[in-house]
């Protein structure tokens, strides 16, 4: 089976024969599996009448378990923005109700953000249409072959998972 990488690098081998073009085979694979992910990913939550940024927020706090609230400073860590767009987001998310804002009990100063019931069922439901958009994908992959790649793809990515800052 051939596809369009493999016509890119011959492509570059036949122009470029000075230059080792190995690592395209692989990483331009990767770059076009995210982005068909990314349109997976964006319909399945149009679905449910969130953006992607909504989707990351609502599931980190479903994933902080009951009752599914972290500081804004620990949405910061698990969604990799600045305050700035973090407080922008918190604000247009309780706007509609997904979220709210407590007082933190600990810190006089701070706040807690909560999911609201109904960005709690709003983020299951996305998450069962991504679940299923991306089974789709993998659907050529056996078990075994979906395990292999996960653990090929860690060792890729686990080393800028693991960067301080």
């Amino acid at each position: 089976m051939e596809d369009e990488v493999d016509r890119l690098v011959a492509a570059w081998r036949r122009e470029r024969p000075d230059l080792d073009v190995e690592p395209l085979e692989v990483l331009s694979r990767v770059s076009r599996l995210a982005r068909h992910l990314d349109r997976a990913r964006r319909l399945a939550f149009s679905e449910h009448q969130l953006e992607p940024w909504e989707f990351d927020v609502l599931t980190a706090l479903r994933r902080a378990g009951t009752p599914y609230q972290l500081s804004p400073g620990q949405l910061l860590t698990q969604t990799l923005v600045t305050s700035g767009t973090m407080t922008n987001r918190i604000d247009r998310l309780a706007q509609k109700g997904l979220v709210e804002r407590l007082p933190d009990p600990s810190d006089r100063r701070g706040v807690l953000v909560r999911l609201t019931e109904t960005g709690r069922d709003r983020a299951d439901q996305a998450l069962a249409g991504l679940l299923e958009q991306e089974r789709a994908i993998l659907a050529e992959l056996s078990r075994t072959q979906r395990a292999e790649l996960a653990g090929l793809l860690r060792q890729l990515t686990a080393p800028f998972d693991n960067i301080p800052g």
